[in-house]
C-alpha cells in the first residue's frame, strides 16, 4: 500500500472538512442537500430503510 497516498487523501478530507464547517449555515445546509440529492441519485437506500449486504 502507498502510505504517502494514504496520507494525501487524509489530508484532502480534513481539507474539506475544514472548509465545510467555515461555511456560513445556509450554505452548509445547500451542501447537505446537495449530498443527500447526489446520493439518492446514485441509489442509496432512503432514510429509515436498510441496506441490502453486498
Amino acid at each position: 500500500m502507498d502510505d504517502g497516498k494514504e496520507e494525501s487523501d487524509e489530508a484532502q478530507g480534513l481539507r474539506l472538512v475544514r472548509a465545510f464547517l467555515s461555511l456560513p449555515p445556509d450554505k452548509r445546509a445547500e451542501v447537505i442537500a446537495f449530498a443527500e440529492n447526489l446520493a439518492r441519485a446514485h441509489g442509496r437506500p432512503e432514510e429509515g430503510r436498510e441496506a441490502s449486504p453486498t
